[in-house]
C-alpha cells in the first residue's frame, strides 16, 4: 500500500516537474543562441554580450525569485479554494512585476559606472552598453509573463509555460541571425541586434501567456467580486515570501562570479575548466531544480486543503526522486567525466583539467539535488526567511571562504587552484543540504500537528 501511494505521488510530482524542466532547458538554450550567432558575428560583440549577461542575468534572477512567491501563494489559495484570494494575489504580483519592471530598465540603462570600475575597454564597454539598452526594454514584459507562468504553475498547470518558451526559442533563433548581420533590410546590429531580438521575443511571451490566461478556462483568474486593486495587507505577505527567495537566488548566483573572478589570475585554461563544470553542472541542475519546483506547487495546494500529512508524504517523495536522480547523473559523470570534457574542447590539458572538476561536481550533485528540493518544498510551506539565512551561511560564511583557502593558500593543504573552490562548494551546499532538511522536516512536523 506504501508502496503504491509512493509511486503515486512520485507519478504526480514527475507529471508536474517534466514540463517544468523543459521550461528552463528551451529558456536557458536562448542565452546559448545568443552567445553562439554572436561569436559568430565577431568576438567582440560575443564578449559584449557575455558581459551584458553578466551585468543582467543576476537582476532578472532576483526579480524572478521574487515574483516566485506567486506559486506558493496560489497553490495555497487554490488548494483551499478561495478564488478571490488567488485574484488577490495575482494583482499584488502586478504592480510588483510591474515595479521590478520598471526599476530593472533604470538600471540597465545606468551601466556606466559599472563598466568603468571593471576597467572595461571603450570599445567593449560601449558594445555592452547598446546590447544592455536593448534588452532592458524587454525586461517589463519578461517580469509580467514571470508572474503569468508562476500563477499557470501554481495552479498546476505546467505545459502552457513549456508551450511558449519552446515557442520563444524557435522565434529568437531566426531574430537574432536578422538583426546581427542586417538581414531582411534592417540594419545590421551586433551585439546589439541580440539584445533587441530578447527583447523583441520576451513581448510575445507575455502576449502568448495573456492570451493563454483568457482563453483557457483553467487558467482564467477568476470574477471579481470586490473591485480592489491594491490590498497593503496582500502585498506585504507576498513580499515577506518573495524578497527572501529573491536574495536567496541573488546570493547563489553572486557566489558563482565571484569564484570566476577569484580563479582569474590562474589562467584562461582555468577558468575555462571552471566554466566547463559549471555549465555542465547548471544543466543536471535543471532535473533536481524542476522536481523541487514541482514540490512548491504540489505541497502549496495540500497544506491550502488542509493536508498536512499529505504534504510531508509529497515532501519525502520528491526528495527520494531527486537523490535518486542524483546518484544516477553523479555515476554517469564520474564514468564519463573525460567525454563530458572532451565535448567542450580538443585541447588535452584543459580536458584533464576540466576533467578533474567534474569528478569533485559528481559529489556536488547529489549535495546540490537534496537542498534545492528541501527548499522548494519548504516554499511550498511558505517558509523563506530561515531557508534564506541557511543558504547564506552555507555559501559566504562557510563554502566561499573554505574554497578560498583550498584554493588559494597554503593554510589546510598545499593550495588546490580550482578544485579547492569546488570541494568549498560540496561542503556548504551539504551543510545546507543538511540544515534545511532538518528544518523541513521540522516545519512539516508543527503543520501535522
Amino acid at each position: 500500500m506504501t508502496q503504491h501511494r509512493t509511486w503515486k505521488e512520485v507519478k504526480i510530482l514527475l507529471a508536474l516537474g517534466f514540463p517544468i524542466m523543459l521550461t528552463q532547458l528551451a529558456q536557458a538554450s536562448m542565452g546559448f543562441v545568443d552567445t553562439l550567432i554572436a561569436g559568430q558575428y565577431s568576438t567582440l560583440d560575443l564578449a559584449a554580450v557575455a558581459l551584458g549577461s553578466s551585468i543582467w542575468l543576476p537582476i532578472y534572477l532576483a526579480a524572478t525569485g521574487i515574483l516566485m512567491a506567486t506559486t506558493p501563494l496560489v497553490a495555497f489559495a487554490s488548494g483551499s479554494q478561495t478564488t478571490h484570494g488567488v485574484l488577490s494575489i495575482f494583482r499584488q504580483g502586478l504592480w510588483v512585476a510591474l515595479a521590478l519592471g520598471i526599476l530593472s530598465v533604470l538600471i540597465l540603462n545606468s551601466t556606466t559606472w559599472i563598466l568603468d570600475f571593471m576597467r572595461v575597454e571603450p570599445s567593449l564597454a560601449t558594445k555592452t552598453k547598446e546590447y544592455l539598452h536593448a534588452i532592458s526594454w524587454g525586461f517589463p514584459a519578461l517580469l509580467l509573463y514571470q508572474l503569468l507562468r508562476s500563477y499557470f504553475e501554481g495552479l498546476g498547470k505546467t505545459r502552457p509555460a513549456m508551450r511558449i518558451a519552446f515557442l520563444a526559442l524557435l522565434l529568437n533563433i531566426p531574430l537574432n541571425y536578422i538583426f546581427v548581420f542586417g538581414k531582411m533590410g534592417f540594419p545590421e546590429l551586433g551585439a546589439a541586434g541580440c539584445g533587441w531580438a530578447s527583447a523583441l521575443v520576451m513581448w510575445v511571451m507575455l502576449a502568448l501567456g495573456t492570451t493563454a490566461i483568457k482563453r483557457n478556462p483553467q487558467l482564467k483568474l477568476p470574477e471579481e467580486t470586490e473591485p480592489c486593486w491594491i490590498d497593503f495587507h496582500a502585498l506585504f505577505n507576498y513580499l515577506k515570501l518573495g524578497i527572501p527567495m529573491g536574495f536567496a537566488i541573488l546570493i547563489e548566483t553572486s557566489m558563482f562570479s565571484v569564484i570566476a573572478l577569484l580563479l582569474a589570475p590562474l589562467g584562461t585554461l582555468v577558468v575555462a575548466a571552471h566554466q566547463i563544470t559549471m555549465t555542465f553542472s547548471g544543466l543536471i541542475f535543471m532535473i533536481p531544480l524542476s522536481i523541487a519546483m514541482a514540490c512548491t506547487i504540489r505541497i502549496g495546494q495540500l497544506t491550502g486543503a488542509k493536508k498536512p500529512k499529505e504534504a510531508w508524504f509529497s515532501a519525502k517523495a520528491g526528495i527520494l526522486v531527486t537523490t535518486s536522480i542524483a546518484l544516477l547523473t553523479s555515476v554517469v559523470i564520474w564514468l564519463l567525466a573525460t567525454h563530458i570534457a572532451q565535448i567542450f574542447t580538443t585541447e588535452q590539458y584543459l580536458i584533464e583539467l576540466a576533467a578533474s572538476l567534474l569528478l569533485i561536481a559528481a559529489l556536488f550533485e547529489i549535495s546540490d539535488a537534496l537542498q534545492v528540493t528541501a527548499a522548494g518544498a519548504l516554499r511550498g510551506y511558505k517558509d523563506t526567511t530561515i531557508p534564506l539565512v541557511i543558504v547564506f551561511i552555507a555559501y559566504w560564511v562557510i563554502g566561499l571562504p573554505l574554497g578560498y583557502v583550498l584554493s588559494l593558500t597554503d593554510i589546510i593543504l598545499p593550495a588546490m587552484g580550482a578544485a579547492g573552490f569546488w570541494y568549498g562548494l560540496v561542503i556548504g551546499l551539504s551543510v545546507s543540504a543538511i540544515l534545511l532538511m532538518i528544518r523541513l522536516r521540522r516545519v512539516a512536523k508543527h503543520a501535522c500537528i
